[in-house]
């Protein structure tokens, strides 16, 4: 073989070397590019197989693949070839052509073509145009005007027009006198009478052509705000209903509903559109004012709280003066509303920073009823729309603005990407912490994500010291809070919601101080240890001992912060430390475990070895993991030892205090629970002994997961356990007694039976975030992914059950709360229906409706409730009842009538001299003129239920 060919062979190998994949290769270009044109070919040929769907989603996520250049390449594509938006006939056209257009317009219209556009402006204020017009009525000019200045004719015409003098015939005839002879009284007034006769007619006429050409309008054009149809004529629909088949009402009633819909006005928004004025006239100076400052709107920073968080009135006492804080309904609100209340209380400004604290998890945000925004919803057009105006209002991430979600975000991939796609979105910095939450909101306080903080974005909003109260004691301080609102609500009905709020978290905080709560439970767990060590002693004399004891833990104590040396900015690190520490303490000494047992002190001593150890996300995660099983595992062994042990023991002793039977519906399937967990603490300690970064874990939760069937068991059961505790009690006064001793105590960590009940109920959460936590460090080739992904399938889909469950059960009390509050109310339980939002309005009537509707004067007849319903709207009449020599008031609800969505028609009533936020609700059968106190409950109510009623029709 020559050397030529040889070098030859060679070239045509290297030619076909590889890169990416066995098809493709690099070096020869001709080779690389015919292949790629038959892929290319090979993809369209797919293309043209395909349905309209499947073209869709494939566009989609190509589109989801590509960069902002990509995407901009898309768009000055579809500009150059797909000409989209109108053109400017004056930009096209020549301009003589354009001016004789222009010259078909009276001035009026002129001045309205003038507001269009530049081009237009400058078109419709030539002279040629305006000095006609002034010719017309004999208004010269007075003076040449100059070559290079325009708009003199248009000038001198509205200053003529402003300088006239309009007069009626009456008006000008008693300043200027008349020649016809004077009338006598009697003519006088027959000639009014005929006059007013003349204009009636006249408005019935125009009203009559009004209505006309809304029933001939296209479907397109957009709905009007003119005053009401006349009841008697305006809306035939309901006596032709009847006489049209059953298929077709349907039909039209729908359509009906569609277009009172449309016809509704909207609010203002940053699109703009005709709509609900955002602010009064006293507002918006402030807001061109603030405009002009640019230096100080930057310094705002608002914070929105969802009523959806426990205890949400103390976090609204912990936001920090000067910050903006708006509190909003979970349910009852749409996105649109939201909207709406953050402009409000921004008012024109632009914030530096904006804090969202609603409920969640690391997947996903629970903004709203209906809307938990996560990553596969977050393209939607109206959730993308509400998240973008939103960032319209926050300084850009380049001046130092961002959007901080108190959810832990930072903590799985799902809300990473999440975090990403919103700041793509927006232009602006969206960050959330990283801490895993196991049982609290303590996640809040933990690192956040984004860049290097001065101070971390809860110190931005809230006062720390009470933030980390509330976040400690959150769940206890719900059930609390919900006998305070009870009784304290109903006096600060007049006052607002925040003001409101505000008061009730200050009245609790005043009532428990962050010192008390501190030293109360630092006392307590001294006093356990102590009782504990006395136990174990079996001393002659109690006292001296116990008092002995303390004196040394005092003394140790005191010792042990003398040792550290404190500054003064390390009094947050050392409250912090401090609460953790006590938490960690108060865990690792339960009465109920002995400190020589083995298994506990083992569990401990990893731990501490995992917390030694290098601080990876992974190794993180598997000692959180850990301990929080620990301590669960803790809690459930309370019921074993406090309450089961003690129950059987006297049952073996003809001493019986509950029977066999009882213990066994009772217990049986908590214990249960028991020993899988404990099973599970074992594997997981066991894995855990020589932790690494090549460990798996996975596997583990994989085999718990397919044993979840006895947790199935156990909240089935659960409510008839609860019931046999509650019946037990009534009729068994030595469980009543035993109950008593055993309940609350320090053994129990101050929990009840019922309450140590509901712990395997929050675990599922729990789970799901430490297994999103270790997925999101688990590299992507690790043999560990795969398994932790089935294991939060099973976790996820267990939670889900759990979680509808709660669910059903939480809306079929409210609906038999609301059934026994309204006096004559129907039956309202109903697969899948729950309550929205209760408006109270008061019911208006016309007094004449023959008035033209400006004038129309409306009296109140009562005060009513509306409760909106996923698909129905239930009305009722609301009144107020005292009890003598109290001033203390109870309201009354009176039912009145009931109303299927997909038949109800609303109107909007605009406001005018006489009436203010009315709006008309009308159903097949009956029709309320309502109005509600304030522009805000207005508007909040109609964009409820206008989203409501599109969405029980699309069903």
């Amino acid at each position: 073989m020559s050397v030529g060919d040889s070098s030859q062979k060679t070239l045509e190998m290297e030619s076909f070397h590889t890169r990416f994949s066995a098809w493709t290769p690099f070096s020869n270009k001709s080779l690389n590019r015919q292949l790629f044109q038959e892929r290319v070919a090979l993809i369209s040929h797919w293309f043209d197989l395909w349905t309209n769907k499947q073209r869709q989603e494939f566009l989609f996520t190509i589109f989801l693949r590509c960069t902002k250049s990509q995407l901009r390449f898309v768009q000055d594509w579809f500009s150059e070839r797909k000409q989209v938006a109108r053109v400017d006939f004056s930009t096209i056209l020549p301009r003589f052509i354009s001016l004789y257009i222009f010259s078909f317009l009276n001035p009026k219209d002129l001045c309205a073509a003038a507001q269009v556009s530049w081009p237009w402006k400058f078109l419709t204020e030539q002279d040629c145009l305006w000095m006609p017009k002034c010719i017309k009525f004999g208004w010269l000019l007075p003076y040449t005007p100059a070559d290079k200045e325009y708009g003199a004719w248009k000038n001198h015409y509205i200053a003529c027009v402003s300088s006239l003098e309009w007069l009626t015939p009456r008006e000008a005839a008693a300043t200027y006198g008349t020649l016809n002879e004077p009338k006598t009284e009697d003519e006088e007034l027959q000639e009014r009478r005929r006059e007013k006769c003349l204009r009636k007619i006249l408005w019935e006429k125009i009203a009559l052509r009004k209505k006309e050409l809304f029933r001939v309008r296209p479907p397109w054009m957009s709905g009007t705000c003119c005053p009401r149809r006349l009841k008697s004529k305006g809306q035939p629909w309901l006596s032709q209903m009847g006489t049209e088949p059953v298929g077709l009402g349907e039909v039209l009633e729908r359509q009906l509903v569609l277009e009172s819909l449309e016809a509704l006005p909207k609010r203002s928004s940053v699109s703009g559109s005709h709509c609900y004025p955002l602010l009064s006239k006293s507002d918006q100076h402030g807001v061109y004012k603030s405009n002009d400052s640019s230096s100080n709107a930057y310094q705002l920073h608002m914070i929105l709280i969802s009523t959806r968080i426990p205890a949400y009135e103390m976090v609204m006492e912990s936001v920090k003066a000067g910050v903006v804080a708006v509190v909003y309904e979970h349910s009852g609100v749409t996105l649109e509303s939201l909207l709406w209340l953050t402009e409000r209380a921004l008012q024109g400004r632009k914030a530096q920073s904006v804090g969202i604290f609603s409920d969640g998890d690391s997947r996903e945000i629970n903004l709203l009823q209906g809307y938990k925004i996560g990553i596969k919803n977050l393209l939607k057009p109206e959730v993308r729309d509400f998240w973008e105006k939103l960032g319209s209002h926050v300084a850009t991430e380049e001046e130092g603005g961002h959007v901080d979600l108190f959810v832990p975000l930072g903590a799985s991939e799902a809300g990473m990407k999440v975090l990403s796609q919103l700041s793509q979105l927006t232009g602006t910095l969206f960050t959330a912490p990283t801490g895993i939450a196991t049982g609290s909101y303590q996640h809040i306080l933990s690192d956040w994500l984004g860049p290097p903080w001065d101070r971390g974005p809860p110190s931005i909003y809230f006062s720390e010291s009470k933030l980390q109260t509330w976040s400690s004691l959150a769940d206890f301080l719900e059930d609390t809070l919900k006998s305070v609102r009870k009784n304290l609500s109903p006096g600060f009905k007049s006052l607002q919601k925040s003001i409101s709020d505000r008061l009730i978290g200050q009245f609790l905080f005043d009532s428990m101080s962050l010192a008390n709560i501190l030293n109360n439970q630092e006392i307590s767990q001294a006093l356990a240890d102590g009782l504990m060590e006395l136990s174990k002693k079996d001393s002659d004399k109690p006292l001296e001992f116990l008092s002995s004891f303390l004196l040394k833990k005092c003394n140790k104590k005191r010792k042990d912060f003398e040792d550290v040396p404190l500054t003064e900015h390390d009094s947050k690190e050392t409250l912090d430390s401090f609460i953790k520490g006590r938490n960690h303490a108060a865990w690792d000494t339960k009465p109920h475990l002995s400190r020589s047992d083995r298994n506990v002190e083992a569990l401990v001593e990893l731990e501490r070895k995992l917390q030694r150890g290098p601080a990876e996300g992974r190794t993180r995660a598997a000692r959180e993991l850990l301990e929080s099983e620990r301590k669960f595992v803790q809690q459930l062994e309370i019921l074993s030892n406090v309450y089961v042990r003690p129950l059987r023991a006297a049952l073996s002793s003809n001493r019986a205090i509950l029977s066999a039977a009882n213990i066994q519906v009772i217990f049986s399937d908590i214990l249960r629970i028991l020993s899988l967990n404990r099973q599970f603490l074992d594997n997981l300690r066991d894995r855990l002994q020589e932790w690494g970064p090549a460990h798996c874990i996975g596997e583990i939760f994989t085999k718990f997961g397919s044993q979840l069937n006895i947790y199935t068991n156990f909240f089935n059961n659960y409510p008839v356990v609860l019931k046999t505790i509650e019946k037990c009690r009534d009729t068994t006064p030595a469980f009543r007694a035993f109950l008593k001793r055993h309940d609350k105590t320090i053994v129990t960590n101050m929990l009840s039976l019922p309450e140590l009940l509901l712990c395997p109920s929050r675990r599922f959460e729990e789970y799901l975030h430490l297994l999103y936590a270790l997925r999101l460090h688990t590299p992507v080739g690790h043999g560990d992914r795969e398994d932790l992904t089935t294991a939060i399938d099973q976790m996820k889909k267990y939670k889900g059950h759990i979680d509808q469950m709660k669910e059903n059960i939480k809306m079929k009390e409210q609906l038999s709360d609301i059934e026994r509050t309204i006096w004559g109310c129907p039956t309202l339980s109903e697969v899948n229906r729950y309550l929205i939002r209760v408006q109270d309005v008061a019911q208006l009537h016309c007094c004449d409706e023959e008035v033209s509707f400006y004038l129309r004067l409306y009296e109140q007849i009562r005060d009513l409730s509306l409760f909106l319903f996923n698909d129905a709207l239930l009305v009722c009449s609301r009144g107020i009842s005292h009890t003598p020599f109290e001033r203390t008031s109870t309201t009354t609800y009176q039912f009145i009538a009931s109303v299927a969505l997909s038949r109800l028609l609303i109107e909007d009533i605009p406001d005018s001299k006489y009436v203010k936020n009315a709006f008309i609700l009308q159903g097949p059968k009956c029709e309320w003129i309502c109005a509600t106190e304030a522009e805000d409950d207005k508007l909040l109510w109609l964009s409820v239920l206008q989203s409501t009623i599109r969405s029980s029709m699309e069903k």
